[in-house]
């Protein structure tokens, strides 16, 4: 066995103890949400730094309460909602989040398009929209649930060239551990602006539904010889936490990146993630631009399934469709077609002229609107024994879960202030 082999091994043996959460934790840096995150290390530097640092309690504690939910009533959050819930509470959270991911993919799509562009110019960023949008479509048909978890996860390691980035360039540590731990405040809206939008942007409607699922998932294809539900809640909290913690790494690296590179040389205007690129690219050299663009693909490849997953076991529990990633087209039609709709619907939104800042901004306007009331209701689920049985939250879960609902309350407000005020 070459050393290469080896290593490549040794990366799948680690890859196979996490799970869920890794990929969610992932898929929540999209391109959507490295433009958020170049956008604030260019405005402010180093100021948003700390952001990072406060969300990741926020994000693993919601998200871990979302995999219990799974992983105890043994189906998604949607199902949860239908079972215990008024119906049409479930119905305004789909309408909501049909056009909310539908848009996310558009922009997701169009990020990818033009930073495959810069680096093969010849090809326009339509062909390249549509060439990603036929490859998804095709993994996600073709292949059963446990190859894309294998393929999610190897895509996953694109995001570590994230990481790599500020170490091409001069850094001086005690600055960014100042903005790390000691929270930096502009009181004006542009600052305010930036804060609502990595609230909406990390902390995710999508995510807590994706999560449950994958969790119920791991549960069905239990066999008399797996784990215990105990066993698998400590499971899923290690993945959960793991994956969040890899999540805000990779957002403070971003911000770190911008604010080192782009917000120093004076480049405080960025709308979209291939501008981040191609401003990257004269400051800091050819390689660091090259990492920041094959990352924004290979985050793109990761999140897009996510999306569109996670909205085709919405509607598939809602209408009690057969579903599952592990089930052929012809055994889950309503579900392939629910996912190939959002994919097909997203790309199209590129060709009407719908452009990905406007995007954006509706998406972020619809999960603003359902992030705090999903994360009430998860809150009363994860606290009602009838539903949770002895996997209710504990005193600190509910402190973490509170803290970001108020957060995010804020945020909502905050982001239909700033847009229509």
């Amino acid at each position: 066995m070459n050393t290469s082999t080896g290593f490549a091994l040794k990366i799948k043996k680690f890859l196979r103890l996490f799970g869920p959460g890794l990929i969610t934790g992932a898929s929540d840096d999209d391109p959507s949400g490295i433009a958020t995150y170049s956008q604030a290390g260019a405005r402010f530097g180093y100021s948003t730094l700390w952001t990072a640092i406060l969300t990741f309690p926020l994000m693993a504690a919601i998200q871990g309460m979302c995999g219990r939910i799974g992983l105890v009533t043994q189906q998604g959050l949607a199902g949860t909602l239908k079972r215990y819930y008024p119906k049409w509470f479930l119905y305004i959270i789909l309408a909501l989040s049909f056009p909310a991911i539908t848009f996310n993919i558009g922009a997701d799509l169009q990020g990818m398009g033009a930073v495959a562009n810069m680096l093969i110019p010849s090809v326009p960023v339509w062909a390249f929209c549509v060439f990603f949008t036929a490859f998804l479509l095709f993994v996600i048909i073709k292949y059963s649930f446990d190859k894309i978890s294998t393929i999610l996860k190897w895509l996953c390691l694109s995001l570590l060239l994230y990481i790599i980035i500020p170490f091409l360039v001069s850094t001086d540590i005690m600055p960014i551990l100042r903005s790390s731990f000691i929270p930096t405040i502009h009181f004006n809206s542009d600052f305010f602006s930036i804060l609502v939008a990595i609230l909406g942007t990390t902390i995710s409607p999508y995510l807590f539904f994706w999560q449950a699922t994958m969790e119920a998932e791991v549960i069905s294809r239990q066999t008399e010889n797996s784990k215990p539900v105990k066993h698998l809640l400590k499971d899923m909290r290690l993945d959960v936490n793991a994956g969040m913690l890899f999540s805000n790494a990779v957002m403070f690296f971003i911000i770190l990146t911008s604010g080192e590179v782009l917000y120093k040389a004076g480049i405080t205007q960025i709308e979209t993630v291939d501008q981040a690129a191609k401003a990257l690219e004269p400051l800091t050299g050819e390689l660091s631009y090259l990492f920041f663009a094959v990352g924004v693909i290979g985050t793109g490849l990761l999140a897009i399934p996510v999306f569109a997953s996670s909205l085709a076991y919405i509607l598939a529990e809602t209408f009690e469709l057969s579903q599952g990633l592990d089930k052929k087209f012809f055994q889950a039609r309503g579900f392939y077609i629910t996912l190939s709709a959002s994919l097909l619907i997203g790309l199209g939104l590129d060709f009407i002229g719908l452009s990905p800042i406007k995007a954006l901004l509706y998406t972020a306007i619809l999960y603003g609107i359902t992030a705090p009331v999903l994360i009430g209701v998860i809150l009363h689920i994860s606290n009602n024994s009838k539903i949770m049985g002895e996997h209710t939250n504990t005193r600190l879960s509910n402190i973490l879960g509170f803290i970001a609902l108020v957060l995010m309350t804020f945020a909502a407000i905050g982001l239909l202030y700033f847009q229509f005020a």
